[in-house]
């Protein structure tokens, strides 16, 4: 895999950079959505929750927008990656290329729009008073465990929607769910501890708790539970790849 990605790197890499400009050819504000979009959700949220809903969290605009990101990040990719075959599927039946390429396209220029969208969060630490430490060094590695697993789903999810094209409409409706699911809007230490293992069966909600602990919180990310994702996730890459080269063999076929 690796070989063929590098013989074709300079298709990646236009790849990647069709994924980014195309978003949002066409538009005004252009690449600026990427930050206008996480901006207005959490306004809507920041209003609900503090007012309606009483919650009293510190600086909870603040404590909203570091989820927030990572969580869009997320969403969009699982958007975009799950029918990526199905509308490249033209060019597929016409010239060969590793097709892995357009699924690494989708998630690694989330990473990008993810990565310019974080001066968002740097805005908000400095205007809320909070400021950094020096536990930011652990932000590489956080991002690193959540590209592997956004690529690990996304070659599943993209592979199956080729034979199943309600998969992207089942997906959908999964990821809505998981909203809820993610301590986004709430922080975990709510639940009681008898109930908090349910939490920790999604492993957002570590990646989330994580970004937190270092941005928000300024404390050591739980390197025992980030670690455990870490394993979960590199297993659930290995075996999405292992699907999408055993399936990609039909794509044509069915495309």
């Amino acid at each position: 895999m690796f070989k063929e990605l590098y013989n074709y790197r300079q298709l990646l890499k236009s790849n990647v950079s069709k994924e980014i400009r195309g978003k949002y050819k066409g538009s005004f504000l252009g690449v600026l959505w990427s930050f206008v979009n996480p901006l207005l959700m959490t306004l809507v949220y920041a209003i609900v929750f503090p007012f309606i809903l009483k919650s009293t969290q510190p600086h909870y605009v603040t404590f909203i927008v570091i989820a927030i990101l990572p969580w869009t990040w997320f969403t969009t990719v699982i958007s975009q990656g799950t029918n990526t075959i199905v509308v490249n599927g033209g060019i597929i039946k016409k010239v060969y290329f590793p097709r892995e390429i357009l699924p690494i396209s989708i998630v690694t220029s989330g990473l990008i729009n993810f990565l310019i969208s974080c001066l968002i969060i740097a805005i908000f630490l400095i205007c809320s008073g909070i400021g950094f430490s020096i536990y930011i060094i652990f932000l590489p590695i956080i991002v690193l465990i959540q590209y592997i697993l956004l690529l690990g789903l996304i070659f599943i999810t993209s592979a199956i929607d080729v034979y199943i094209r309600d998969a992207e409409y089942i997906i959908a409706f999964l990821v809505s769910m998981l909203f809820y699911g993610t301590p986004i809007l709430y922080s975990s230490n709510l639940f009681p501890a008898k109930f908090s293992w349910l939490l920790k069966l999604n492993p957002l909600t570590t990646i989330i708790e994580s970004y937190r602990n270092i941005f928000y919180y300024q404390t050591l990310p739980n390197l025992k539970e980030l670690g455990i994702v870490f394993i979960i996730s590199s297993i659930i890459l290995v075996i999405g790849y292992k699907i999408f080269k055993k399936l990609e063999k039909g794509f044509a076929e069915e495309l």
